[in-house]
């Protein structure tokens, strides 16, 4: 049914059928060696193969002359024999969607189950806009940047950018990250936890590479980051797509050798592993101009010439980033209106005490502590009491153990100040810790001030944030005495649990059939995790000193898809002694900062100048320490910090503003319905399914076209495609697949899970992503013998008119189809007349619709003959078709490679500079070492522009010959 011509390099492309080793096979994907060798991808079509992938490489099975391409002007025309041509029609249509888009809109990323805003679309078309798929998603705390980066994927994956893939998160949002992809857009990704390694090691070779058994997984940043163990794994392994999700977390912070300098290292390296990268995060800078171009640079190495004075300009289209102002008309339902409240409960006569003496306190060698000294030690226990007191007594037991350590008249006097802080501290027992029974007035039923919350009731849950892990396990341990809870009703998360405790504390939280009603967690819940679905309260115990650490904690249950409207509670203490009193209208008034902000800014570094937590928190300190009212102190505290952040507002102030390319009333479409054959995705499938059916595939098919839902149970080699996946995608189901186009009822599936510990939706997105329908395509497109078109005949069309109907795909210098057009030649009485669109080809055929077959003989030889001068009439309109795109996208490649000048000569304009600078400063001793490390600078910088120069080359520009094939014949053949 096929026919490939090639050029003399035998550029194949992705679509053609070819032989090698006397089996035939579907070229899916085309990769390269790194000495230059084509790598098909391909699946087997012929009885023994069928099914199957492999991989091979052209060159080593083109010196056994193993490898055969077929001219498409040799095609055979044959018979469909098939009930109202129905074989030929699904092969069509199989190859149609199985074609390239060209175009920058939309084709499938925004069919999936969801309720697409209009805003998630931007990062995709921002993306499809440029080059290479490099991008920065930084929409701000519940937009949804989840299912943004799903439609992307897709849209990728619907170009053939998208086989492998690799997505990098926090450990405590592997599950949560994986089943949405999978629920909503149905692309599988297993799970590389500590148990998922451990399954990967015990099926290869202890020497094999873990990250080549699967091909789309999702592991955590901190299992990556270990050197050691992966790697070397890493730097050989290739992914079209590596995803690395909050993404501020990989950023690079100064010269620091810790937990960050270890994963910036890796996420470096993994920037380097694939063609497309995407970044997710909330949080994108920390207001230093090396860290955010550290981001930017993982994006695109060759953007930022210098890192330290950077503008809007170099790094266009690398990033997005809205806030809820910015899209408020759009999200209008989808995020009801927060209620902020703030309870408050006097002292206890022992906390007074505990003030009072904390106030008092006077220490003879530690003036100063953490942080650098930035922060006094008074302030550290004070910040730690305002939490708990047993957080208090914890700093003050760790500073005694680092003072007796030192036998001095001063740290001895410390420690007895020390001593008799804690015995002050021990008197504040439960009943007399003001917050604590605060807390459980707001939760018991029987008081006036409760909230109503109701621990039996299974829909009504409850998340209680703590900053220090003392206060969470104090919490822990009498809560379930004071409220008459078991213990098993409440949970716990911190950043001290595995990934699979993690895991597995999110999920309790939101199973139907887990007791769990209350999690108390650490900030280490406060990135990413969806809770919004179980709980619409929360509860801050404590009062962060950041008011970034505000718009975490919040968007846990205030974020895109919440149905209640979020309730916020703020504990307050008040105080009568008047510097503890002060102190605490601080934190009062951070509250009232961050309701303005969510407001009216959307960004409180705006507001602060700040972009960190740690930046944030010596700010409050520095408020509290000093001597002028509450309101002055922390106003004046962030009008410095925000005079010096100048650089950075300017420079976030000068990107294109934030309206979104999807407005109604844009004149540019953004999405696009492919041509198809079928009313819908439904009816496609469920002719192919019963079509291999009745073709003896040994498959059942139940299908109900009220709701769009077809079963099918699992022929082994769909089941042997399926173990490659997830086995969450099977373990709920009887053995069969259920799948469905009803977007309502997904949703509903997506709900009950949520609700249930462990399930994974036993209904399935019904669309050609799912791996059920592209083994049903693969089988489909395998009908037709090699190089044979179908000949169909309709009463309709003129006398003696012939359609010839055929695609041509010129791939880039990658292998990657880069141009695909679809056309018919027509003739009439043996010439040719004319060359129809695909569009015009469906019009005038009407194949969309049922056409007798009555099995009429024709003259096959006759019909062949019309194939050449077809084939060439293709190349001629492939030829002005490649000739067009150069001269379209010649000027962007111009452009980018005059980037990629300009940044070499800039870079090493800057290293000789700082070269002669160093050598005057510097030594005579020193000068070779220098000058050595000035030419490994340079060498780096070339790799750096010749790896980037080749890549966007070998992308953009295009292969000589085009591979042509040919389907089918639609004539009135009675003539």
């Amino acid at each position: 049914m096929a026919g490939l011509i090639s050029s003399p390099q035998n550029a194949f492309a992705p679509g053609a059928r070819v032989s090698i080793r006397d089996e035939e096979w579907l070229i899916r994907r085309i990769d390269r060696t790194s000495s230059g060798a084509a790598v098909l991808g391909v699946v087997g079509l012929s009885p023994l193969v069928e099914g199957k992938e492999a991989r091979f490489i052209d060159s080593i099975e083109n010196e056994s002359g193993e490898i055969s391409i077929v001219d498409p002007r040799n095609t055979k025309a044959v018979a469909d024999a098939s009930q109202y041509y129905s074989e030929s029609r699904l092969v069509l249509e199989s190859h149609i969607r199985a074609s390239t888009p060209e175009s920058r809109v939309l084709h499938l990323g925004h069919r999936g189950a969801m309720d697409v805003l209009p805003y998630q679309l931007d990062p995709t078309l921002l993306a499809l806009a440029q080059p290479r798929q490099r991008i920065l998603i930084a929409d701000a705390v519940g937009l949804g940047k989840t299912i943004e980066c799903g439609i992307l994927l897709s849209e990728l994956i619907k170009r053939g950018r998208g086989r492998r893939i690799l997505v990098v998160t926090v450990k405590a949002m592997l599950t949560q990250f994986q089943k949405e992809i999978w629920s909503r857009f149905a692309i599988p990704l297993t799970r590389l936890d500590s148990s998922g390694l451990q399954k990967v090691r015990r099926h290869i070779p202890s020497n094999h590479n873990p990250f080549h058994y699967y091909d789309r997984t999702i592991i955590s940043i901190d299992t990556l980051k270990q050197d050691g163990e992966y790697r070397t794994h890493l730097e050989n392994a290739w992914w079209d797509i590596i995803v690395i999700d909050e993404a501020h977390n990989v950023a690079e912070r100064g010269s620091s050798q810790g937990e960050n300098s270890l994963r910036s290292r890796t996420a470096k390296l993994l920037a380097s592993r694939s063609d497309s990268l995407l970044l997710l995060s909330a949080t994108p800078h920390d207001g230093k101009r090396e860290s955010f171009a550290s981001l930017m640079n993982m994006l695109n190495p060759t953007a930022i010439k210098d890192p330290k004075n950077y503008g809007p300009e170099d790094i266009d289209g690398l990033f997005i980033r809205r806030f809820k102002k910015d899209v408020k008309d759009q999200i209008a339902g989808n995020f009801p209106e927060r209620v902020v409240l703030t309870p408050k409960a006097p002292a206890s006569l022992q906390e007074e005490a505990a003030y009072q003496h904390l106030a008092e306190m006077r220490f003879a060698s530690m003036d100063s502590s953490r942080n650098g000294g930035k922060i006094l030690f008074r302030t550290l226990l004070e910040k730690a009491l305002f939490s708990s007191p047993a957080a208090c007594i914890s700093t003050v037991r760790e500073r005694i153990k680092r003072l007796e350590k030192k036998d001095t008249p001063e740290t001895a006097a410390d420690i007895r100040e020390l001593k008799a802080l804690l015995d002050t501290l021990a008197d504040i027992t439960p009943d007399h810790f003001s917050k604590f029974q605060n807390l459980l007035n707001l939760l018991s039923q029987k008081n006036s001030a409760s909230i109503n919350w109701h621990p039996n009731d299974e829909t009504d849950r409850l998340v209680i944030f703590t900053e220090r892990i003392d206060t969470l396990k104090f919490l822990q341990t009498h809560l379930p005495l004071a409220l008459k809870l078991k213990e098993n009703q409440i949970s716990i998360l911190h950043g001290g649990l595995s990934d699979i405790e993690q895991q597995e504390a999110v999920e309790a939280f939101g199973s139907a059939d887990s007791p769990v009603r209350l999690m108390i967690a650490s900030d280490v819940a406060s990135e990413g995790i969806n809770l919004h679905h179980q709980s619409h309260r929360l509860i801050h115990f404590d009062i962060p000193w950041s008011l970034l650490t505000f718009q975490q904690r919040n968007g846990r249950v205030d974020r895109y898809g919440q149905v209640h409207q979020p309730e916020i509670y703020y504990l307050l203490t008040e105080s009568a002694h008047e510097k503890i009193r002060g102190d605490l209208r601080i934190l009062e008034l951070l509250i009232e900062r961050d309701v303005e902000v969510q407001k009216n800014i959307g960004d409180p570094s705006e507001f602060t100048g700040l972009h960190t937590v740690e930046e944030e928190e010596l700010a409050v300190a520095a408020a509290i320490e000093s001597d002028a009212p509450p309101e002055q102190a922390l106003a004046e505290t962030f009008a410095a910090t925000s005079a010096a952040d100048d650089w950075f507002n300017a420079f976030l102030d000068a990107q294109p503003p934030p309206t979104p390319v999807t407005q109604e009333k844009s004149a540019v479409p953004t999405s696009t319905t492919p041509p198809s054959l079928y009313r819908s995705d439904f009816h496609w499938a469920k002719e192919g399914f019963e079509t291999l059916r009745a073709n003896k595939i040994q498959i059942e098919v139940t299908t109900d076209e009220k709701s769009g839902q077809i079963d099918i149970s699992q022929p082994e080699d769909l089941r042997r495609r399926l173990k490659k996946h997830p086995d969450e995608i099977v373990s709920n189901t009887t053995g069969h697949l259920s799948l469905t186009t009803d977007r309502k009822a997904l949703n509903r599936e997506i709900v009950r899970c949520r609700e249930n510990e462990g399930l994974w939706p036993r209904l399935h997105l019904l669309w050609e992503l799912h791996p059920a329908l592209r083994w049903m395509q693969d089988k489909l497109l395998g009908r037709f013998g090699r190089n044979q078109a179908a000949c169909i005949h309709l009463r309709h069309l003129d006398p003696g008119e012939r359609i010839v109907v055929g695609t041509g795909i010129i791939p880039n210098r990658k292998g990657h189809p880069l141009i695909q057009r679809w056309y018919g030649v027509r003739f009439l009485g043996g010439k040719l007349k004319e060359t129809l669109t695909l569009e015009e080809i469906l019009t005038r055929t009407r194949f969309a619709e049922d056409h007798p077959n009555p099995a009429k003989a024709i003259d096959f030889a006759a019909v062949e003959k019309l194939f050449p001068e077809t084939v060439e009439c293709l190349a001629i309109h492939l030829s002005e078709a490649r000739d067009a795109f150069r001269r379209e996208t010649q000027p962007e490649l111009a452009r980018q490679l005059a980037k990629l000048k300009a940044f070499l000569d800039s870079r090493n304009t800057q290293l000789e500079m700082d070269f002669v600078e160093s050598i005057s400063k510097g030594l005579a001793s020193t000068h070779d070492y220098k000058r050595q490390k000035k030419e490994a600078d340079q060498r780096a910088i070339r790799k750096k522009h010749d790896d980037y120069k080749t890549w966007i080359t070998e992308t953009m520009e295009t292969e000589d010959s085009p591979s042509i094939r040919l389907f089918a014949v639609f004539g009135n053949f009675d003539a």
